[in-house]
């Protein structure tokens, strides 16, 4: 029977479950999107939801106890401060889990865990991507060019 046994043991000793916890909390609120696998996006989030509760208060008790789990101050302000307001009016419900496939190997399931009504974040961070890819592989074919153009010129030279 698991009377009472909350949470995941995720295969790990608890200083090990703890840190991994703390880190995939800490890339969720950074990035708004994780891949990982299905278990550790179930167990990390309770933890991410108390964290947006804590940044809807606002208070400085909430503040310190934030920085006590999280690993980085930026980290911090930004749950506060771009975060915790996106979801003024919403009562808990922060997060989804999409399901992503299968992991090479060990065929353990994968799923993105988001933020909820961050896709517009994310479809901006998508788009400088993309145009980021496009300047470097113009750049790239500009040197391309001028390489073949100096070799074309130095074989004629040879030639002569």
């Amino acid at each position: 029977m698991r009377h009472r046994n909350a949470g995941y043991k995720l295969g790990r000793n608890t200083s090990h479950r703890r840190a991994l916890l703390r880190n995939l909390v800490t890339s969720i609120l950074q990035e708004d999107r994780v891949l990982t696998t299905v278990a550790k996006a179930k167990a990390a989030r309770p933890h991410v939801e108390k964290l947006i509760t804590l940044g809807k208060k606002g208070d400085l008790h909430s503040r310190r106890q934030a920085l006590a789990y999280l690993q980085t101050r930026e980290t911090v302000t930004r749950l506060f401060d771009t975060v915790a307001p996106r979801y003024g009016d919403r009562n808990g419900g922060y997060l989804r889990i999409v399901r992503a496939g299968f992991q090479r190997g060990d065929g353990a399931e994968k799923a993105f865990i988001e933020l909820v009504d961050a896709e517009q974040v994310l479809d901006e961070k998508r788009q400088k991507r993309a145009e980021a890819r496009a300047k470097r592989r113009e750049e790239m074919q500009k040197a391309m060019a001028e390489q073949e153009a100096a070799a074309g010129e130095g074989g004629e030279e040879k030639a002569s």
